[in-house]
């Protein structure tokens, strides 16, 4: 694993760093020679690790304001210091809007735009009383921008993530600087049956860059974002998909049979 920046010195948190894309996320920033916190709900059986070192792990619900407060302040106890925040915890299965429950959107919008809010207020606060300031990048989602059917209140979330990302970055600039990543279809293991029989070919046709994101593509994005090479970068939306996707009318077009 070869790292593109020099972050040694700094002290990462990364929201939902125990598995996928989080996961991947945190071994780039170790790779990178950072100190990497996680957290999540429940201690997984093997944490990230690379450089020889490991993630340390931190149990917290950041639904929860207290607890993401709390989370903040035992990153900052164990690590020293807090330079990089990246808001990663999140997701949603496919509802129905027509007949999901609100118990079900309120938890989707807690996970996807309040926790992110409830852990970036706390970190803004240790960042600002350091003399180099910090950096908070927020994963979002093409859905933000192109919703799908059954998305509803992820996509409402990650819209308002988006949003929220451009508010913090005119609040606490210059100090603290704030970004957005907009993630494409990323595929993992985990994954690569919600793509079908063919585990992903036929998605990533219709993709311009011809394959869909791995959760490295991402991760290399926040090393970036969280490097002096981005010092004047806030309030930024970066797109991490491919280009996205060929219009429909294209590619009916292209299929066509004269």
């Amino acid at each position: 694993m070869n790292a593109t920046v020099d972050l040694s010195g700094r002290a990462v948190l990364v929201t939902g760093g125990t598995k996928g894309i989080g996961f991947v996320i945190a071994e780039r920033f170790l790779a990178a020679g950072a100190d990497v916190a996680v957290c999540g709900r429940n201690e997984p059986d093997v944490l990230p690790r690379a450089g020889g070192r490991t993630a340390r792990f931190f149990s917290a619900d950041i639904r929860d304001p207290a607890a993401a407060a709390g989370l903040v302040d035992s990153v900052v106890g164990g690590l020293g210091r807090l330079d990089v925040l990246v808001n990663n915890a999140g997701g949603s299965p496919d509802a129905d809007a027509a007949t999901v429950s609100p118990r079900f959107v309120e938890r989707i919008v807690d996970l996807n735009l309040l926790a992110p809010f409830y852990v970036a207020q706390p970190a803004n606060k240790v960042m600002r009383a350091q003399e180099s300031g910090g950096s908070i990048i927020n994963i979002g989602s093409v859905s933000a921008h192109d919703p799908q059917p059954g998305t509803a209140a992820y996509s409402a979330a990650k819209a308002g993530l988006l949003v929220l990302t451009r508010a913090l970055a005119l609040e606490w600039s210059p100090k603290v600087r704030v970004n957005h990543i907009t993630t494409g279809l990323i595929r993992t293991e985990a994954a690569a049956h919600v793509y079908g029989p063919d585990e992903g070919a036929a998605v990533a046709a219709v993709i311009p860059m011809g394959r869909m994101a791995v959760p490295a593509d991402v991760a290399d994005t926040c090393l970036y974002l969280a490097s002096d090479l981005a010092s004047y970068v806030t309030g930024a939306d970066i797109a991490v998909h491919g280009g996205g996707e060929f219009p429909a009318r294209y590619l009916a077009t292209r299929t066509a049979t004269p």
